[in-house]
C-alpha cells in the first residue's frame, strides 16, 4: 500500500452550506479541521464496509464484523447484523462506541475493541478509506442515505452470513408447480460457516420447538456467485441424494426461496431463532471475510 501523508496526502475536500444542510464533497482540496473530518463522516446515514475491497492484513476488529458504521454527533453506530438491518436503532444499528476528530484522523473509542486512532481519506463523492497506520490495513466504506441504502447488494453479497442469522429456517411453502422429489421431506436446515460450510436438515414436523429439533443429516453446502448479482444459487451435499441445487433468493430478512431446479419445485423457508449480535464480546458478530464464493456459469431458470 503506498505511504500516504495526513498534512499532504489527503484528498480534499470542500464542504458548501445551503439551506438544505447537505455536504457537498468535491476532490483536490485539503481538509484543514477537524470540524470539516466530522461533516464528512455525517455526511451519509450509513457506510457500508465493502469487506472485498479491504487492502492489508491487519485488522480492526468492530470494522471486521460489521456491515455498516454511521458516525452521528460523537457516537458510533453499527449493524452488526443483516437481519433488522433499515430498523434497529432507527436503521443505524446499535451504539457500539464513541469517536472524536482531528485533521484527517477519527479517534475511535469502541466498547469492546477500546481506542483506536484511523486515518481518513476521501476516495470519491461516497467512498471513504480509514487506514489503520499499526497494522497498514485500510478499510473502504460507501456512503448512502438511508432512504436509498442499498439493500439487494447488502443481501446478495452476505449470504453466507445472513443464512447464520437464525437458529433454523422452517419450510413454510411448498408450491404445487413442480415434480416429488426427496427435498420435498426436509422441513428444517440450518447453516454453519465456521465449521467449514456445513449445514444440517430436519424432517421433523411443521411447528416444532427449536431445541426439540432432531437433526437428521449433516452435510456440506456452498454458495455460488453467477453472472448477475441477484442471482446466487446453492448446492446441498447429501449423500444419498447427491448434490441437490437451488436458485436462492432472498424475499426479506426472514424469508428466502429456494427454486428447485431439477423439479421446478419453489420452497419457501422462514428464519426461527434469531440470533441477534450486539456488543458483549460473545455477541459481536461474525467476523467477515472477503468472499471466496466460487462462481457457477449459469443463467437464471426460474420466470420471475
Amino acid at each position: 500500500m503506498k505511504t500516504k501523508s495526513i498534512l499532504l496526502g489527503i484528498l480534499g475536500l470542500v464542504f458548501l452550506s445551503s439551506c438544505y444542510t447537505e455536504v457537498i464533497i468535491e476532490d483536490d482540496y485539503l481538509v484543514t479541521s477537524p470540524v470539516h473530518t466530522d461533516d464528512v463522516l455525517q455526511s451519509f446515514d450509513l457506510w457500508y464496509v465493502d469487506i472485498n475491497a479491504t487492502d492489508g492484513n491487519g485488522e480492526v476488529p468492530f470494522l471486521q464484523n460489521a456491515f455498516t458504521v454511521s458516525f452521528r454527533d460523537g457516537i458510533v453506530y453499527a449493524n452488526n447484523n443483516i437481519v433488522g438491518l433499515g430498523k434497529t436503532g432507527n436503521g443505524l444499528g446499535i451504539d457500539v462506541g464513541s469517536y472524536g476528530t482531528f485533521t484527517g484522523q477519527i479517534e475511535i473509542d469502541h466498547d469492546i475493541d477500546g481506542l483506536w486512532l484511523l486515518d481518513l481519506y476521501v476516495v470519491n463523492n461516497n467512498t471513504l478509506e480509514i487506514h489503520d497506520p499499526r497494522s497498514n490495513t485500510s478499510y473502504f466504506l460507501n456512503g448512502y442515505q438511508r432512504r436509498n441504502f442499498d439493500y439487494d447488494r447488502m443481501f446478495y453479497e452476505n449470504l453466507t452470513y445472513f443464512l447464520q442469522e437464525y437458529t433454523a429456517w422452517e419450510k413454510t411453502f411448498t408450491s404445487e408447480e413442480g415434480a416429488i422429489n426427496d427435498f420435498d421431506a426436509e422441513n428444517y436446515m440450518r447453516f454453519f460457516d465456521d465449521v467449514g460450510g456445513v449445514f444440517q436438515s430436519s424432517q421433523d414436523g411443521n411447528g416444532t420447538a427449536l431445541v426439540n429439533l432432531v437433526w437428521d443429516y449433516e452435510g456440506a453446502y456452498q454458495v455460488y456467485d453467477t453472472n448477475e448479482p441477484t442471482l446466487k444459487t446453492l448446492t446441498l451435499d447429501y449423500d444419498y441424494l447427491g448434490n441437490e441445487y437451488f436458485e436462492l433468493y432472498v424475499i426479506d430478512d426472514s424469508t428466502i426461496e429456494l427454486y428447485h431446479v431439477a423439479s421446478g419445485t419453489v420452497y419457501e423457508f422462514s428464519g426461527r431463532g434469531y440470533i441477534q449480535y450486539l456488543k458483549s464480546d460473545d455477541k459481536t458478530g461474525k467476523k467477515r471475510s472477503k468472499s471466496n464464493n466460487k462462481k457457477m456459469n449459469v443463467s437464471r431458470a426460474r420466470s420471475l
